[in-house]
């Protein structure tokens, strides 16, 4: 059986798919680092450049994350100031806006240090997969994927638990700072008030709120490189096949 000769221009187009899809296969993970790995830091460089006075840039950031995360600067870290977070009261001493949509304009200013344009959450959320690319770069080749219930119960359940439950308080108690996960009253009562008051109430740095939405958003972006990865790998591995066949045809 005689095979038909491709010539032309769809020799040339098959030629440069194939390429291309052989050099994706084989630095797919490269490529997500650096892409990824842009957006995961570009919010770091709103503090900074406000610090070296470029609000206008700044701004921009602030912008175009705000589509990303709620940005509420109880919720957020600080650069460049006496503290890495802030209490909602201490905000709201030197910032006369409430409500959501008043405390997320709230940048900081040079006293307290400028906002990351990340909440914690979304820096650990985020941030822990592009970890997790860096490690599965050091282990790709001896990794086996993470079975599926093991993500739902270590990655995604909590981190759904976690993440509801403080929507639901925030529809509820809005700023108030009075909502059943802003005191955690429950959790006093649970623990028989084992822990320091600061533990329970907030979401400072070291309290339990800051802690579950550190713990949980890592926790969900490391078990799902490792669930995700693998199976990219595996259909990374089929495309090199595939692509190198075709350019093998079509030289």
């Amino acid at each position: 059986m005689e095979h038909a000769t491709v010539t032309g221009r769809t020799r040339e187009l098959i030629f440069a798919v194939n390429r291309f899809a052989l050099w994706m296969s084989r630095h797919w993970l490269a490529t997500f680092i650096v892409v990824y790995g842009a957006w995961v830091l570009a919010p770091f460089i709103a503090p900074i450049l406000l610090r070296a006075g470029a609000k206008d840039g700044a701004d921009a950031i602030y912008f175009f994350y705000s589509f990303f995360c709620h940005q509420l600067p109880q919720r957020s870290l600080f650069l460049f100031g006496p503290q890495p977070m802030y209490a909602l009261a201490e905000i709201k001493a030197v910032w006369p806006y409430d409500g959501f949509m008043g405390l997320r304009e709230f940048i900081g200013n040079p006293a307290m240090g400028y906002k990351v344009a990340w909440s914690d959450r979304m820096i650990s959320f985020y941030g822990s997969i592009w970890l997790g690319a860096l490690l599965f770069a050091l282990v790709r080749q001896r990794i086996r994927t993470l079975p599926p219930l093991v993500w739902f119960f270590v990655g995604i359940l909590p981190v759904g638990i976690d993440g509801v439950t403080h929507m639901i308080n925030d529809v509820l108690a809005g700023t108030s700072g009075t909502g059943f996960r802003d005191t955690n009253a429950w959790l006093q009562v649970l623990t028989g008030s084992l822990f320091p008051q600061w533990f329970y109430v907030g979401d400072a740095l070291g309290s339990f709120n800051s802690d579950m939405r550190w713990v949980t958003g890592i926790l969900f972006g490391l078990t799902t490189v490792w669930f995700v990865f693998p199976i990219i790998e595996d259909a990374m591995r089929d495309m090199r096949r595939q692509a190198t066949a075709q350019l093998k045809r079509v030289v």
